[in-house]
């Protein structure tokens, strides 16, 4: 079993950066991807990115890869999403989930945890 919590959302101007945290807690941590997606306002559920279970690999979406950058301190029990350039179409809700198996791919997960999620407001 794995809880998370995301903090650090907030209001920035556009071309601003923010930095999200997961905290999470349970031993399982460590063995799951983490994936960041997020959700704007009459939109679908979007996919971010994923780091896999030791941090060796990350993959990122066209629309965000160059300007956000995930990472994670197994030792801490936090994943991290580092958002730069922001746009105002980067406002939405962001969750980070933790699935498992804990490869860093686009694929399913076969069981996944998720956050509550923590509101992103870039204005123009």
């Amino acid at each position: 079993q794995v809880q998370l919590v995301e903090s650090g959302g907030g209001l920035v101007q556009a071309g601003g950066s923010l930095r999200l945290s997961c905290t999470a807690s349970g031993r399982a941590f460590s063995s799951h991807a983490v994936a960041w997606f997020r959700q704007a306002p009459g939109k679908e559920r979007e996919f971010l990115a994923r780091i896999d279970w030791n941090g060796r690999n990350t993959i990122y979406s066209d629309s965000v890869k160059g300007r956000f950058t995930i990472s994670r301190d197994n030792t801490k029990n936090m994943a991290y999403l580092q958002m730069n350039s922001l746009k105002p179409e980067d406002t939405a809700d962001y969750y980070c989930q933790a699935g498992w198996p804990g490869s860093a791919t686009t694929s399913p997960r076969l069981n996944d945890y998720w956050g509550q999620g923590t509101q992103v407001t870039v204005s123009s």
